[in-house]
């Protein structure tokens, strides 16, 4: 796949063997296949089957690093992990692509990275994690999954090994209601605790029958059957597990063998008389599929990263008290937000957590307003502070929202094929003031939304988008160094701040 690594935080990807015209920039960690070695300069392709280019030779002889991707998939989560000896672990995926402004997905960003920075054609993920059951963290999984979305990707195929959950699942209601619900639950002592959880592979195949009893339900149930169909590369089906605290370690992530410990530190199971049991909070679905959300503290050499799905504040203070005693277990170098920014979160608990880089994925356009501006500065009077030659070095706060971009343009023109059999086969064109009190009808679409709002807008009150750069967070390391990037607007380099692991 690769012959060498960039070893250096940033380098240019020159055009020419001479000269100062870059292509790109590329980063400390990125892949490079060699076809070329010269003294000053080396021929290489780099992101991208097409990306070819010449790097200072000086700039290679680096290793392949622990990469955390935070896509931005606009309202939601996505987050891909590829460890040093390329495995990898998709964790949420957005809305569907059909429900956001942009239409694309984590599935997207996945789908460039095996087949224009591997150059595979094949997606091959170790390990898909859906934190919890909401719309807007598996629907970009779904997209992945779907087989009718299939013309979506470049790649002709993904194949994925195993595929976790946290147990709590949409069910047909027994009542006879509408909609869907959580299931039922039991009492014990103070608290209430789910009883109905969604298990194995086997669990999830009968609960998709047609009279199933319990039976999955709604667009869960939908993207459980594209789950249910999905292969892993021997053909063999995909394992389905539910994971609990009681794991320890994600399997095959919980050894010393050079790779990350990816260790589970919710939801919580207990024990009901014989039966596993997933705490129960007052309030809405949304208090309970958020504050059960699978919480996961990976560690690599001296590194800590937190990724915490759409934990809340009761969910959060639960937590403090199950780790009562040992609250060091959600310390960490870098952590990604609870729910986006919202302000539903515990102090005590971000305390705990004390990373020295926080990574929010919020999204433009959407009806939550996060993050919200209280939380931005918890975060930031929270956070691990370091100082250096009168200038902080942390906290660091990155927002995929903000490190998006849009350029906007004017139309000038439209040139359109004209209708067969009407003469010679010449382009026609729309321009100056008729264009300008042409009318143009089109559907606005905001993320989440299950319709859209059709309107119309004279050319003249309309633009187009002429750029689009979205923002992804990259975090790698090599177990000691941490180096944070995003890609700057104007010049398509990036913006760069490193850190040095602390545990």
């Amino acid at each position: 796949m690769f012959d060498d690594f960039i070893s250096l935080d940033t380098t240019p990807l020159y055009k020419k063997a001479t000269g100062d015209s870059k292509r790109i920039h590329l980063l400390w960690g990125d892949g490079v296949e060699i076809l070329d070695v010269g003294s000053t300069r080396t021929k290489v392709r780099a992101r991208g089957r097409n990306m070819i280019g010449f790097v200072n030779s000086s700039a290679l002889g680096g290793q392949s690093l622990l990469e955390l991707y935070f896509i931005d998939v606009g309202q939601g989560d996505g987050v891909l992990i590829k460890t040093p000896s390329f495995r990898h672990i998709l964790i949420d995926g957005g809305y569907p692509r059909n429900h956001q402004d942009t239409r694309k997905s984590a599935a997207d960003f996945v789908d460039w990275k095996f087949y224009e920075d591997y150059k595979l054609d094949q997606i091959r993920l170790d390990a898909m994690i859906a934190s919890h059951c909401d719309a807007d963290h598996f629907g970009g999984l779904w997209d992945l999954l779907n087989v009718e979305q299939s013309d979506e990707l470049d790649a002709s195929s993904v194949r994925v090994k195993t595929f976790y959950h946290t147990g709590i699942a949409r069910w047909k209601r027994i009542d006879g209601g509408s909609g869907n619900w959580l299931g039922p639950f039991v009492e014990a002592g103070s608290e209430k605790f789910f009883i109905q959880l969604m298990e194995d592979r086997d669990n999830v195949v009968a609960s998709l029958e047609d009279n199933a009893d319990p039976k999955l339900q709604g667009w869960w149930a939908d993207f459980m059957e594209t789950v249910k169909d999905t292969i892993w590369a021997d053909n063999q089906p995909t394992i389905i597990k539910r994971l609990s605290h009681k794991d320890g370690y994600l399997p095959e992530f919980d050894q010393d063998n050079g790779e990350p410990f990816l260790k589970i530190l919710a939801p919580v199971e207990f024990d009901m008389d014989g039966k596993p049991g997933i705490r129960r909070f007052t309030g809405g679905d949304d208090q309970n599929t958020n504050g059960n959300s699978i919480l996961i503290r990976l560690d690599f050499g001296r590194t800590r990263i937190l990724l915490t799905g759409d934990l809340n504040k009761k969910s959060m203070q639960a937590l403090l008290k199950d780790y009562a005693g040992s609250r060091q277990e959600f310390e960490c170098d870098v952590a990604k937000a609870c729910h986006h920014g919202a302000d539903d979160i515990s102090l005590q608990f971000l305390k705990a957590a004390h990373p020295a880089v926080t990574v929010i994925s919020s999204g433009d356009n959407e009806k939550h307003d996060h993050p919200r501006p209280n939380i931005l500065g918890a975060i930031a009077t929270t956070g691990y502070y370091q100082e250096h030659n009168d200038e902080a070095l942390s906290p660091m706060v990155y927002s995929t929202e903000l490190a998006r971009s849009v350029s906007f343009g004017v139309p000038t023109k439209l040139e359109y094929p004209p209708e067969e059999g009407r003469g010679e086969n010449q382009t026609e064109t729309l321009e100056g003031e008729t264009l300008q009190q042409a009318t143009i009808h089109f559907e606005e679409t905001k993320p989440g939304d299950l319709g859209s709002k059709k309107k119309k807008r004279t050319i003249k009150n309309t633009k187009v988008v002429a750029g689009l750069i979205f923002g992804l967070v990259n975090v790698r390391t090599d177990g000691e160094k941490i180096l944070c990037a995003i890609m700057n607007e104007k010049n398509g380099t990036w913006q760069i701040q490193t850190l040095t692991s602390r545990f």
